[in-house]
């Protein structure tokens, strides 16, 4: 099984086209220790030909022009593409808008849970998605699915599962008090497993905390994509950059009594990785005391193009 990172920040990017915090300004200034990165999207394939998008991304276009084994080969029909699958972890913006990249005829088959079929149902922009060629398929907490593209079997299977979080932005109800009208499968985390090795992986971009059924189930894990938005939870209202915390938009921090540093302590992942990274977080800088703590704590920092083999 291959891993590759396709994008690494949190949604709007790396620099955010509308920012001028602290890192967004050093990056544009050709700073040092700063990279780069476009909206968080991962491909996975078990045999080097038919691949799996976990998230679509805004930006896939330009992360499959950066990515030749996500593209047409030179001896391919007219109209073919090596990715055959789509998985959602949630509705929000940055994870489904790049679907409208898939249209002119692109069979692939989309997974997601019910109600994030649903919202995209509802919204018929994404009626570009050619019912014909693409088969939606709705994801049941807790049962494996084998994964297929059309009449291709991709030798790898998914397992959705519950994790805290909260309903995508342009859903919530402020009417439907603290929670917002989140529900079951707004966000869910995925373990991707190859039938072939025995190699799996868990990937969970978005996450509000760590409780005690998620560190249960990641208990002892190989390997880990985790949600690396903030590094603490007030970090954008101290930079100016907006008035929530992380906890009210659903991301759990890394620092922290209750952040992901601490909470991952001692459940024996043997590999973290941090993912969906927000252009305010200072581990973002390769030179902060931020970034040390990290990597002291074991956990690695993804970037663009990173390649991964569980």
């Amino acid at each position: 099984m291959l891993i590759k990172v396709l994008g690494s920040a949190a949604g709007g990017g790396f620099p955010q086209v509308n920012c001028n915090c602290r890192n967004c300004a050093d990056l544009r200034q050709g700073r040092p220790g700063l990279t780069a990165r476009t909206q968080s999207s991962v491909a996975v394939t078990g045999d080097g030909e038919s691949w799996l998008l976990l998230n679509a991304s805004p930006d896939l276009r330009q992360q499959v022009g950066a990515a030749p084994e996500l593209a047409p080969g030179a001896q391919a029909r007219a109209r073919m593409s090596p990715i055959k699958a789509v998985a959602l972890t949630n509705g929000d913006v940055d994870h489904v808008a790049g679907l409208l990249s898939l249209r002119e005829g692109f069979a692939f088959t989309l997974y997601a849970a019910e109600r994030v079929l649903q919202t995209l149902t509802q919204n018929r922009i994404f009626d570009v998605l050619d019912a014909r060629l693409v088969e939606r398929v709705p994801l049941t907490i807790g049962r494996p699915v084998e994964l297929t593209g059309g009449a291709a079997r991709l030798g790898l299977t998914l397992e959705a599962f519950p994790v805290p979080g909260k309903v995508a932005l342009y859903l919530e109800d402020p009417n439907a008090g603290p929670g917002l009208g989140t529900r079951e499968g707004d966000t869910i985390g995925l373990r991707v497993a190859d039938a072939g090795s025995g190699a799996s992986f868990f990937y969970i971009p978005g996450c509000a905390a760590v409780d005690t059924a998620l560190a249960n189930r990641v208990r002892g894990a190989s390997l880990v994509l985790f949600d690396g938005t903030l590094y603490s939870d007030g970090e954008m209202i101290a930079q100016g950059l907006s008035s929530k915390t992380g906890r009210r938009m659903g991301h759990i921090s890394m620092s922290g009594p209750e952040g992901s540093l601490a909470t991952f302590g001692g459940l024996g992942v043997k590999r973290r990785i941090f993912v969906h990274l927000n252009n305010s977080n200072p581990v973002l800088r390769e030179d902060s005391p931020e970034r040390r703590e990290v990597e002291a704590a074991g956990w690695e920092v993804a970037f663009d193009g990173m390649e991964i083999r569980p």
